[in-house]
């Protein structure tokens, strides 16, 4: 081999090095920050490490809000019709956030309490997250509710 050849080689050989090392780095960092969707159900049943950060959804249950007067610190429980899960949140809430409507909280969990960093309301009528709209259907499913069939218009 040359020395020509040689130095090529080398040259190749540091590029598919720095190459790896960036994506495996990208890969982390990604892998990171990825936060999966859970039901109250599946974090009461262990599908979740116990410091991992991820998402919340379900339904606020209804007459379980609370906060304190003058202090920002809300707390209500998230349910999706088999289980209900306390939550936290020590911020402003979204305009749109009621009992009985749809949520999708982001946080971790800390001594059987959700704790939101991040909470999203559904911002009409018939929006829902498709992730939370398909376990949302499970559930449906499982305790036989009945889904509402589509108005249809008289002529």
């Amino acid at each position: 081999m040359s020395p020509t050849q040689r130095r090529r080689l080398l040259i190749v050989l540091l590029v598919l090095a720095v190459a790896g090392i960036s994506a495996a780095l990208v890969a982390t960092a990604l892998q990171r920050n990825i936060a999966y969707l859970y039901t109250p159900a599946e974090v009461k049943a262990g599908k979740v490490a116990p410091d991992a950060r991820f998402r919340l959804g379900g339904m606020v249950a209804k007459g379980s809000f609370k906060r304190e007067p003058g202090a920002l610190l809300a707390r209500f429980e998230v349910t999706d019709g088999d289980a209900m899960l306390p939550v936290t949140y020590d911020r402003i809430l979204p305009d749109l956030f009621r009992e009985g409507q749809a949520v999708v909280a982001t946080g971790r969990m800390a001594n059987g309490t959700f704790v939101a960093e991040e909470v999203l309301a559904k911002h009409d009528e018939t929006y829902m997250p498709k992730e939370l709209a398909d376990k949302m259907g499970q559930a449906h499913t499982k305790h036989q509710v009945p889904v509402d069939a589509p108005a249809q218009e008289t002529p």
